[in-house]
């Protein structure tokens, strides 16, 4: 009888209570929960850094196309009672120059223009002939989608644009570049109109979620 029992306590000493047993697994549970906070909020992390390299990526794409379209802006003085550049509403239309190796410079229609929150970049094909040009460019101001749009940023809830003029000394709420015609834009009181040369334009692009918009201002025909 004794061995028995003396057999049953140490049985009884080898095991595990069932407060023990709750007691791990609680311990457990809360590693479990924390390291899936940790885990959920590192995944969430690199969502959101994702988006936001996406979102700089994209601006940067945008800036850089719009620099070299700008810095190839025609001479509107070689072209007199056309429009070479329109910067309306969320929509720039410009003409540019196009320099390709063992070819004659060409000239080319580009319009941005921003369509349900996507910046996008359309350009027409490259021509010599006024006729086609002067095509181009109405097809551009009625949105003719007669070339494929390249999408360059999205999430854009405002594109503002303004213009400078030589001779001027403040900004211009959007403006045209017509040689031999007043420049039809907004001036900001006490800057007086003046018939001067289009020489700059500065481009304002709100993205969602961000306070302040992303600007930059681009030189005209600098090429």
């Amino acid at each position: 009888m004794a061995g028995r029992n003396r057999h049953a306590r140490r049985l009884s000493a080898a095991g595990f209570t069932l407060i023990e047993l709750l007691v791990a697994i609680s311990i457990l549970a809360i590693i479990a929960v924390l390291g899936w906070r940790g885990l959920d909020s590192i995944v969430r992390a690199r969502v959101l850094l994702t988006a936001e390299m996406e979102q700089t990526r994209g601006m940067q794409l945008s800036f850089a196309q719009l620099e070299n379209d700008c810095a190839h802006l025609v001479d509107a003085t070689n072209f007199p009672g056309r429009e070479v550049l329109s910067a309306v509403g969320a929509r720039l239309v410009l003409v540019r120059n196009v320099f390709e190796e063992n070819q004659p410079t060409r000239l080319q229609v580009v319009v941005y223009r921003v369509q349900d929150g996507v910046l996008k970049r359309r350009e027409m094909l490259p021509t010599r002939e006024l006729a086609v040009l002067d095509q181009d460019w109405q097809n551009a101001l009625a949105d003719a989608e007669v070339s494929p749009a390249i999408a360059l940023q999205s999430q854009v809830t405002g594109f503002d644009m303004r213009t400078w003029k030589e001779g001027e000394n403040g900004w211009r709420n959007g403006g045209s570049e017509v040689a031999g015609k007043d420049n039809p834009a907004i001036v900001a009181p006490g800057i007086p109109s003046k018939n001067g040369k289009l020489t700059g334009l500065e481009i304002a692009i709100q993205i969602s979620g961000r306070e302040l918009p992303v600007t930059k201002v681009f030189l005209l025909g600098a090429v």
